[in-house]
């Protein structure tokens, strides 16, 4: 029986921290053709998804998938991303958080944006409709506040 990835484990924690503090939990994700979001958000291979519980419904943070469903234009749309996908998670308040190393299958890219002036982050709750956030810093996710684990 082969060892299980300590990513879900450290994933789900980063999550319940930021919800306990209040924090926007935001999930980075390099996107290809087995991960499910809406392409023309996707933006040099990546998307960053605002993953808190306003902004989505039946959030499932599996040994193996994040799953959800989300408002985006304010059309729903489930989302599925496999595990070994997830860059990073951070908080959008401070971005304290987890990177991680992506390493898609042998010959696997990630996908290009079908638009370049989408937006690669975005933000939805039940209180409203969908606004587009700031961007992450150039060069990478989040902050400077994120580790790489190996």
């Amino acid at each position: 029986m082969s060892e299980i990835s300590t990513k879900p484990y450290l994933i789900r924690a980063i999550y319940e921290w930021c919800s306990d503090q209040g924090y926007t939990p935001y999930l980075a994700v390099a996107v290809n053709g087995r991960t499910v979001v809406p392409r023309a958000y996707v933006q040099d291979g990546q998307i960053v998804l605002n993953v808190s519980m306003t902004a989505t419904q039946n959030l499932q943070i599996s040994n193996d998938l994040v799953s959800f469903q989300a408002r985006f234009g304010g059309v729903a749309q489930n989302i599925s991303v496999p595990i070994e996908n997830v860059a990073a998670i951070y908080a959008r308040e401070n971005g304290h958080g987890m990177a991680f190393e992506v390493q898609l299958a042998d010959g696997e890219q990630a996908d290009a944006a079908p638009d370049s002036a989408a937006q690669p982050v975005l933000e939805s709750d039940d209180k409203g409709p969908e606004t587009p956030s700031p961007a992450p810093a150039k060069g990478g996710f989040g902050r400077g506040h994120l580790k790489i684990v190996k």
